[in-house]
């Protein structure tokens, strides 16, 4: 009995003791947590890890912002507006100092204005460092901090924490702070993800901060925070996201101080990347990139390997065949083809041979070019050199004798020394095979107007890399818009039952010549466009005087013959020289005013349309781009995607790029594009644009209106 009765006692004093251990506990952990300031937009209030000052050299804090839905506190970079919680330990007591730590932040863009914070809810974390350990310790913070919505409201809250000296106890709240430090951005061999690359491109106003990022999983919406100079602005950040999900180029538009030194090449600033419950943070000091036209960085072709690259380089040469640029020069195909019926097999793939071989020659001769213009610091890109008067004269000419040729006026004979060459490579009467050669060039500068499927991605991949690329891709380029050629010079036998050469050819010489003459004149509605009405109608007489020697030549003797090509090159030097004088002419409109449907390009201005909630259509073009043309007739221009335009419904703006214009040619970097046609939709739910392919369709256009969610083509819809 006595027994009993003390073990029932031993038990209720176990009982009470744990009780009372737990009445302690919860009244040390209540005072671990300071009072909240509350405030008409929230509450804050500073909390700790842990019920006592414990053993240790460090303390976890938190400081806590619950906000009233739509009101938000600032990240330490706030961006365009605001500023970030600060914290002062004045006063104090057994207190070192104190690390705050910041949790990724998310983006809010109000009006082109683009700042970065939190809503609802964010705990700050804090790492206190103590002068005497195992002391107990008085925390004392006054904070001062901003919270917005419609309007900004700046608050300043005191704060007291009594963590009396014991052993380490820890609270409920430890769990909340170490939940927000989970959410701090990760940085070294930890991250999740990693920035392989930052440089600085362009200069001036076209200055931009390119970032290549990767990432072990898929990314999904990465977004980029710059912190660097305080007098810099840095924009949201224009994402491409490579075909195999984990790797994606960001392109920064930077905004520079208005000051004759700054540079922002060789200063460190903190890149912070951003990917859903992703982050990484990381300092790097900027590098200038290698080439201006890495301002894009093919931002299309990430994630492809070079062979993949070169893949499509070959596939857009050969899709080029059937773009319309190359249509004019069909005839001179087709002669190539029927011109070798009933050839023996050997001399059939010689010329088809020769024929590829312009082809790839003039292909690297671009390649070149390009190069070139890239060690001179300009800018390269596919059919510039469209945009210039000098060469689309030269062409006028070349084309007038081409036509000249076909109508049997003259023929091209060979020197001496180069016949006897070319029948001892081949075996025959070889002369011929120069031609050939000639064709196949021609036909490439007669297709560089027109891009392709394909072929923007290759020429953006290789005029942001190194000069080994962009042989490499042009080579694979003038490989695929040769491989029609390849594959008869391999088959020779396709040709065998082509009818014989005859007198028949000189009629389809004629009727072909047709076809050059209008391309002749295309040529020089384009020059028109560019350098006005009075100078092309004098560089048409001028090709009017070729055609009048040429037809002169035939009953001259053989040596005066020879001044007849000395009156030719002067009257094609005169008509370049005069070309190019007249470049900076102003422009003899063929209508008095401009075509009310189709505004001039502003790049504020779209941004001002997108807040307003309309949807922008954005068509960068020229003269001289044939595919532009087709897109036009058979797309934008009739149809519905014309009725949306035409009623307003879409806002529609022309980049005009026949002649060149550093502001169209920086806004096509800024998608990573080199050459033409190129399209864009803005609208509110896409405000940074819904690129459109080469080769527009009505379907496609109009998805891209209806993705871009402007109320006035939803409406049309």
């Amino acid at each position: 009995m006595f027994r009993v009765k003390c073990f029932s006692i031993r038990r209720l004093y176990t009982q009470i003791a744990m009780l009372a251990s737990l009445l302690a506990v919860g009244s040390a952990a209540s005072a671990a947590t300071s009072e909240r300031f509350e405030h008409d937009h929230g509450t804050v209030r500073l909390l700790s890890g842990g019920a006592t000052a414990g053993g240790g050299e460090t303390l976890d804090l938190g400081l806590q912002f619950l906000m009233k839905p739509g009101w938000k506190v600032y990240w330490r970079s706030p961006g365009d507006a605001g500023f970030p919680p600060e914290v002062n330990w004045t006063g104090s007591m057994n207190f070192a100092d104190a690390k705050m730590a910041w949790p990724a932040p998310e983006r809010f863009s109000v009006l082109n204005l683009e700042t970065l914070g939190y809503k609802k809810e964010v705990v700050f974390p804090i790492t206190a460092s103590v002068l005497e350990p195992g002391n107990a310790v008085v925390l004392k913070a006054r904070v001062r901090f901003l919270t917005c919505n419609d309007i900004c409201v700046p608050y300043e809250a005191n704060f007291t924490l009594n963590l009396p000296a014991g052993a380490d106890i820890n609270t409920p709240q430890l769990g909340t702070i170490q939940r927000w430090r989970a959410k701090v951005p990760a940085s070294g061999d930890r991250a999740p993800l990693s920035i392989d690359r930052a440089e600085v491109a362009g200069s001036g106003k076209t200055t931009a901060l390119l970032v290549r990022v990767a990432g072990s999983d898929v990314l999904k919406s990465p977004d980029l925070y710059v912190e660097g100079p305080a007098d810099y602005g840095f924009a949201k950040p224009v994402v491409r996201i490579a075909s195999t999900g984990n790797e994606a180029l960001m392109r920064i538009d930077v905004q520079p101080p208005n000051r004759p030194d700054a540079r922002l090449a060789g200063e460190t600033v903190t890149l912070t990347v951003v990917d859903g419950d992703l982050a990484v943070e990381q300092k790097v000091t900027l590098r200038r990139a290698e080439s201006v036209a890495a301002a894009s960085s093919g931002g299309d072709a990430i994630g492809y390997g070079f062979l993949a690259i070169l893949g499509l380089a070959i596939l857009g040469g050969l899709i080029l065949n059937l773009m319309p640029c190359v249509l004019p020069v069909l005839s001179i195909k087709l002669l190539s083809v029927v011109g070798h019926g009933g050839e023996a097999p050997s001399r059939v793939r010689a010329g088809f041979l020769a024929s590829a071989a312009g082809i790839v020659a003039c292909f690297l001769l671009l390649g070149t070019v390009a190069v070139a213009l890239q060690s001179a610091g300009l800018a390269a890109g596919w059919g510039i050199q469209f945009q210039q008067p000098a060469f689309l004269a030269f062409m006028v000419a070349v084309i007038t004798l081409f036509a000249l040729n076909m109508w049997g006026l003259f023929e091209i004979r060979l020197p001496g020394a180069v016949s006897d060459a070319t029948v001892y490579a081949s075996g025959h009467g070889g002369s011929g095979f120069c031609g050939h050669f000639m064709s196949g060039a021609f036909a490439t500068l007669l297709a560089t107007p027109c891009t392709a499927p394909f072929l923007g991605t290759a020429v953006g991949f290789a005029l942001s890399s190194g000069t080994v690329e962009i042989y490499a891709v042009f080579l694979a380029l003038g490989i695929g818009l040769a491989l029609p050629w390849i594959a008869v010079a391999a088959f020779p036998v396709l040709v065998k039952r082509l009818p014989k050469p005859g007198s028949w050819m000189l009629t389809l010489k004629r009727i072909l010549s047709i076809t050059l003459i209008g391309t002749a004149l295309w040529l020089l509605s384009v020059l028109w466009f560019q350098i006005g009405g009075a100078a092309t109608t004098m560089i048409a007489l001028l090709m009017v005087a070729i055609a009048f020697t040429v037809w002169q030549c035939r009953y001259l003797t053989e040596r005066a013959r020879f001044a007849t090509w000395v009156v030719i090159s002067l009257l094609t030097a005169i008509s370049m020289v005069g070309a190019d004088s007249f470049a900076d002419a102003e422009r003899d409109l063929l209508v008095a005013a401009e075509d009310e449907t189709w505004r001039k390009f502003d790049l504020a201005a779209i941004d001002a349309e997108i807040s307003r909630g309309n949807t922008v259509l954005v068509d960068v073009t020229a003269d001289w781009c044939l595919t532009c043309q087709v897109n036009k007739s058979l797309v934008l221009n009739r149809g519905q995607v014309a009725e949306i335009l035409v009623a307003g419904s879409v806002i529609a703006m022309k980049a005009d790029w026949t002649k060149p214009d550093p502001v169209v040619t920086a806004y096509l970097k800024s998608y990573g594009r080199f050459g033409i046609p190129f399209n864009v939709v803005y609208g509110p739910t896409v405000p940074r644009g819904v690129p459109l392919p080469e080769i527009l369709t009505e379907s496609a256009v109009l998805a891209a209106f209806e993705q871009a969610g402007g109320k006035k083509a939803l409406a049309r819809r």
